[in-house]
């Protein structure tokens, strides 16, 4: 079993930071690509960063320059620093993991979503 577990979510002003975290539990052979997605009301889910574990990173055009994906490989967990916040950052945060079980099994994993509330 394989658990993905978000922390760090909470109210905040327009301007102000927050750290997302993201721990990966289980049964893991290796993690390739950790991302963090988030999903505003009313609308699709959307990919906010991802990293694999040789450290190659993406990010949504909106974000850029303003967040930072990072990754510990020995604790199975990625960071999300958000600096900058914008009331439209306002969502639900998900992180997603790419988790090889086995070296033949390999399974994508969902946490339950840590809340993000940017207020103006």
């Amino acid at each position: 079993q394989v658990q993905v577990v978000e922390s760090g979510g909470d109210l905040v002003q327009a301007g102000g930071s927050l750290r997302l975290s993201c721990a990966v539990s289980g049964v893991i052979f290796s993690i390739n690509v950790m991302a963090w997605y988030r999903q505003a009301p009313g609308k699709q889910r959307e990919l906010v960063a991802r990293i694999t574990s040789g450290g190659w990173i993406e990010y949504a055009d909106s974000v850029k320059g303003r967040f930072t994906i990072s990754r510990d490989n020995a604790k199975n967990t990625v960071y999300l620093q958000m600096n900058s916040l914008k009331p439209e950052d306002t969502a639900i945060y998900y992180c997603n993991a790419d988790v090889k079980e086995t070296l033949t099994y390999r399974s994508s994993h969902w946490g339950q979503g840590t809340q993000v509330t940017v207020s103006s």
